[in-house]
């Protein structure tokens, strides 16, 4: 498809999401004088908005060590990794105290949550971090991310909020991304420095074209540049979530991407859910678990596989590996993440929900494997 082609495709309605993630930059929110109190109200009148509509917010925000370091006095330039982390600790409870003093006049409970790299790429990790993020949209919450910069080193490191946020949006199953930044979108070139380039509103494939058009940062308090919003767009929209990239200094971003400011909207492959069920189809198992007839109806139906279902347990694996659910034929039925290692689900199977506390002796999951994390074959 050609460009002038993809400007012509309908794009997202932000105002319509589902379940939204907005990543924040730094240079948005922290300024020469410290917090931008007044942005970052604006922004909160906006999540509270979208709340209202019955929409999950979840934020991703920068501006941890750009606001530490600002509280320490530390010099303008690069710091080392001791100088970032100590920034960043000081920071922290500040932005998240910000954010929970600016959202609580509308109601909203906020949360922190801080992750590094190795949360998203451990499976373990991973359904836990899902886990407690589903948790609290369930309960109305707005939850805080951002990268841990206070215990992570750069090998565990995304080094941008930018893939962080995209990891995030497909982590959570959400439907719209949107990176509030320094630039208004996608151009053919850097706009700053070749007056021919041309603004991209629709992106519908990421071609190595358009992979070529990434760019160095602008801002000097900003890490990502357009390369790594494109980096992003590819996890996103692989994931079946759309990305936008905006320009985010008005008062009221959110609102402004509603009512028609110019963006870039990257297009998602397919639905978020379908992504990731493909995405579990696609691993090798570790083990497998042979069910009865009740609980290949209830797979066949959409439901959970619970461990009363549960007639043989074979093969090694841990929380969150890939196993095969094979029915009392012998046919596999489905694959799913295990909410249990092996051993505790050979101890568990066959039982009722009320006897695994007393057999586990601690907090119990009702699901061995949860119908969220679980490609039925059909």
């Amino acid at each position: 498809m050609s460009l002038a082609a993809e400007a012509a495709v309908a794009t997202p309605d932000i105002a319509r999401a589902r379940r939204l993630v907005v990543k924040i930059g730094s240079a948005l929110l922290v300024d020469d004088a410290g917090l931008r109190e007044g942005w970052l109200r604006g922004l909160c009148a906006d999540v509270a908005e979208w709340r209202a509509r019955g929409a999950d917010v979840v934020l991703v925000s920068s501006g941890s060590i750009a606001l530490g370091r600002r509280v320490l006095g530390l010099q303008a330039g690069p710091l080392t990794l001791e100088q970032s982390q100590a920034a960043a600790a000081v920071g922290q409870i500040r932005l998240a105290r910000a954010y929970e003093e600016m959202l609580a006049p509308h109601g909203v409970i906020t949360a922190q949550i801080l992750v590094t790299l190795e949360d998203t790429e451990n499976r373990r990790r991973y359904l836990n971090s899902r886990a407690t993020v589903e948790t609290l949209l369930g309960l109305g919450v707005v939850p805080i991310v951002n990268e841990n910069d206070t215990v992570a080193t750069d090998e565990i490191r995304y080094g941008d909020n930018d893939r962080l946020a995209a990891q995030i949006a497909v982590t959570c199953g959400a439907d719209q991304l949107l990176l509030l930044s320094d630039v208004d979108g996608l151009y053919t070139a850097n706009p700053k420095t070749d007056p021919a380039a041309r603004h991209l509103p629709v992106v519908a494939h990421l071609t190595p074209e358009i992979e070529a058009m990434g760019g160095d940062p602008v801002s000097g308090l900003s890490k990502g540049g357009m390369k790594t919003k494109l980096m992003a767009a590819r996890t996103a929209v692989s994931g079946g979530c759309a990305m936008a990239i905006a320009e985010g200094s008005v008062i009221r971003p959110l609102s402004a991407v509603a009512q028609g400011a110019r963006v870039t909207w990257f297009l998602p492959e397919g639905d978020p859910q379908a992504a990731r069920k493909r995405w579990i189809a696609a691993m090798k198992p570790r083990g497998e678990l042979v069910v009865d007839a009740g609980a290949a109806r209830a797979l066949a139906n959409g439901r959970s596989l619970l461990p009363a279902g549960v007639r043989q347990v074979s093969g090694v694996f841990h929380r969150g590996d890939p196993v095969l659910i094979r029915g009392p034929s012998g046919a596999a039925l489905a694959q799913g993440l295990a909410r249990y290692d092996s051993t505790d689900a050979a101890r568990i199977a066959g039982r009722r929900s009320e006897e695994i506390a007393a057999i586990l002796g601690g907090n119990i999951r009702a699901a061995l494997v949860h119908r969220d994390d679980m490609a039925v074959n059909r």
